[in-house]
């Protein structure tokens, strides 16, 4: 029975994991029960998340990819078991991380003979492998193999432009998407004399987050996308006050918001907003998760003066942090 799979709270919306496993380094599983809800809700909520999932969480992945002294992608290279284009799939097949939204490099320099697997790459601390045992090559005689990788985070697929690079340099089409299959499920049951639902959600990744953290990302997405709507909203509202409506009607859908819609967003909002949706550059970004700052709520804790007490926090990572606060949320940060 449903209900005895997991212990149902009739009282306020609440989520729990009833199922996790590793099946490998590239494939993570967690399935999650959310409850409860009135009849129908569970279904939109399954739809919405199950498109964020999909489409909005992001995620790192080799962009194109420079072989000294290569011009052709089918060409072979006498001591090296595979051709260009093979070697080019396997590094496709890669699975990466990234802290950084700005573009990344990593390297292979190798002296065969020697197999060449992804614990070979070489790239700034930025940069994670998800699974080192993947195979790229096999150097046969003894000869050096030097790649230079570009990694960078999106979302989506990305189909590259095969004429705006140069001999040597190899576009591979990128799949950012971590998230590599998402299911969703109803059911109901009884309370009392009213019938709720229960949403379970299936969700597997790659490896370079778990489905836990899956779960947050798209949530966090679906708050981003309705909170224009919110301060929109509040203008409507405000505007509406000074301005009495030509027929004296009142506009139906602000009638029950509250006149404390910033403050609810400030308060609630903000704080399930990490600054990763600042897309900052790395200096920036590392400077104020090393002082605690993970979400846009905590950003709010400090001032302009403050910031420049951070250390190694220069002018221009001040400025940055100060422009990506205005033109996504809205926000100025005090001068003191």
């Amino acid at each position: 029975m449903i209900q005895d799979e997991i212990e149902v709270s009739t009282q306020i919306l609440q989520w729990r994991c009833i199922e996790s496993r590793m099946e490998s380094k590239r494939l993570l599983y967690g399935r999650f029960a959310i409850s409860p809800f009135r009849k129908g809700q569970a279904n939109t909520i399954g739809i919405a998340m199950r498109r964020a999932l999909l489409n909005e969480i992001e995620g790192a992945s080799i962009t194109y990819v420079e072989i000294k002294k290569v011009k052709h992608e089918y060409s072979t290279i006498t001591g090296i078991q595979e051709s260009i284009h093979d070697i080019l799939i396997n590094l496709k097949e890669i699975v990466s991380k990234s802290d950084s939204y700005e573009p990344q490099k990593a390297y292979i320099s190798i002296y065969g003979p020697k197999k060449i697997t992804a614990r070979d790459i070489k790239g700034t601390s930025s940069i994670r492998i998800i699974d080192n045992t993947q195979y790229i090559a096999t150097l046969t005689e003894a000869i050096s193999l030097d790649i230079e990788l570009n990694i960078e985070k999106d979302h989506g697929y990305r189909i590259e432009n095969l004429q705006k690079y140069r001999d040597g340099i190899f576009t591979i089409d990128a799949v950012f998407m971590p998230i590599r299959n998402v299911n969703y499920s109803v059911h109901s049951f009884e309370s009392g004399e009213k019938t709720k639902e229960i949403l379970f959600l299936e969700i597997w990744t790659d490896g370079s987050l778990t489905p836990k953290e899956a779960l947050y990302e798209a949530s966090r997405s679906l708050i981003d996308l309705f909170i224009p709507l919110m301060n929109s909203e509040r203008k409507e509202i405000n505007s509406g006050m000074k301005k009495k409506n030509e027929l004296d009607i009142p506009c139906f859908p602000f009638r029950f918001i509250s006149l404390d819609m910033e403050e609810m967003t400030k308060d609630i909002a903000f704080k399930h907003i990490f600054i990763d949706q600042l897309e900052l550059p790395a200096r920036a970004y590392n400077c104020l998760k090393r002082v605690n700052v993970h979400t846009i709520a905590d950003s709010l804790n400090y001032s302009e003066d403050d910031l420049v007490k951070i250390k190694n926090f220069g002018k221009k990572s001040i400025e940055q942090v100060l422009e990506a606060l205005k033109k996504r949320f809205s926000i100025d940060l005090q001068k003191k």
